[in-house]
């Protein structure tokens, strides 16, 4: 099959609008600092494990994010090599600056906030993030670590993608917890909620991505 160069520049450009509408929400997320994300209470309680370790000192969180993350690329390229793209790529570089800028305009907001007001804003940053996520999926260009180890096992089982992702959020936060992660009533609101609004958006996020390949490659 002849490579589409244009359609793979279309394809990318929605991958970032899909990667920055993700990471607003994973920083609403943050932000209302009631718990971590079921992926990030696993790296807390690993990278928590690995620091009582003489030798592993050196390490910092965002080392053991991105070992983690290339892990499981490192495991999905044994499985299946097809789900590593340049999304899963982009999702590891880019979402800490993609936070990092969201952070700096919103945290002054959220100080303010009172816990109820942050609870709803925590909800709405789920909504959001599943909403960037499943653009991010149909972009057809890879994805983030939750994400990614949901899609295949979705896709291996024929299992819906919405319970797929409520059993691994469940499996890293228990997983993290258990060697010291930190985890809040954020944490359960999004391992229980993200999965289910990503599976009821992603038939809108599949046609919503075509259409916009369609109109910008001719």
């Amino acid at each position: 099959m002849k490579l589409n160069i244009k359609e793979l520049i279309v394809r990318v450009i929605i991958l970032l609008i899909g990667l920055t509408i993700a990471h607003l929400g994973v920083t609403l997320f943050l932000l209302a600092d009631l718990g971590a994300d079921p992926f990030n209470v696993l790296v807390q309680g690993i990278f928590r494990t690995m620091s009582k370790v003489p030798v592993l000192a050196f390490l910092t969180h965002g080392y053991t994010h991105i070992a983690i993350c290339f892990l499981i690329i490192l495991v999905l390229l044994i499985v299946d090599r097809s789900y590593i793209k340049i999304g899963t790529i982009l999702c590891m570089v880019c979402g800490g600056p993609i936070i990092d800028f969201f952070s700096l305009i919103l945290a002054p907001v959220f100080a303010e906030m009172a816990f109820l007001l942050k609870i709803i804003m925590l909800a709405l940053g789920c909504v959001i993030l599943a909403c960037g996520m499943t653009i991010v999926i149909k972009s057809d260009a890879g994805t983030g670590p939750n994400d990614l180890v949901a899609v295949v096992i979705s896709d291996k089982s024929k299992k819906k993608f919405g319970i797929v992702r409520i059993i691994v959020d469940i499996s890293f936060v228990a997983a993290g917890f258990l060697m010291g992660g930190v985890v809040g009533i954020g944490t359960i609101i999004c391992a229980c909620l993200v999965g289910p609004v990503a599976g009821v958006i992603m038939p809108c996020s599949e046609k919503l991505v075509k259409k916009a390949v369609g109109v910008l490659v001719k």
